[in-house]
């Protein structure tokens, strides 16, 4: 089972989140390209994803909407900026409840490895110091590391890609 993710501050605008996974690096890129995938893997496993939309190309518009089970929902969405198959995701999000202060960019590289397995390094970029502390005083990273485990769970039972 891979180590939790680590997280960093490697700017005063940005956070860097990284994790490994035990599976090959064309996999986990398709799990971040594909909504029957990503549908299977992003949130809290107890929330549904009505709304998860992806017109996956540079230019294209992505949209998801998450739904807890009292009925709360959260959205978010942006643009595709680059996709380098399977080296690099680069797009922007912004969430309804616009509690970053605006539109940030997330960088997501895959890095493969000897041994099958790969590692995510996702940076976001904030509008300010103030969107950055605004994201890490919340349970992002706690959030992120239960998707992450659900995504585990999803490459364990696909064929590789």
């Amino acid at each position: 089972m891979p180590a939790p993710l680590t997280v960093s501050t490697p700017s005063e605008r940005e956070i860097a989140i990284s994790r490994d996974f035990d599976a090959p690096r064309d996999l986990v890129f398709l799990c971040y390209s594909r909504p029957d995938l990503i549908r299977r893997w992003l949130g809290p496993p107890d929330w549904t994803m009505p709304t998860c939309e992806i017109d996956f190309r540079v230019g294209g518009r992505w949209r998801f909407v998450l739904k807890s089970p009292d009925g709360f929902e959260m959205g978010s969405g942006g643009v595709y900026r680059e996709i380098e198959h399977p080296q690099r995701i680069v797009n922007t999000e912004t969430y309804d409840m616009d509690w970053t202060g605006g539109e940030a960019i997330v960088t997501v590289a895959f890095e493969q490895h000897a041994d099958g397995t790969t590692t995510t390094r996702t940076t976001v970029l904030y509008s300010s110091r103030e969107a950055r502390d605004g994201a890490l005083a919340t349970p992002m990273a706690d959030g992120m590391e239960v998707s992450f485990k659900r995504l585990d769970a999803v490459l364990e039972s696909q064929p590789a890609a």
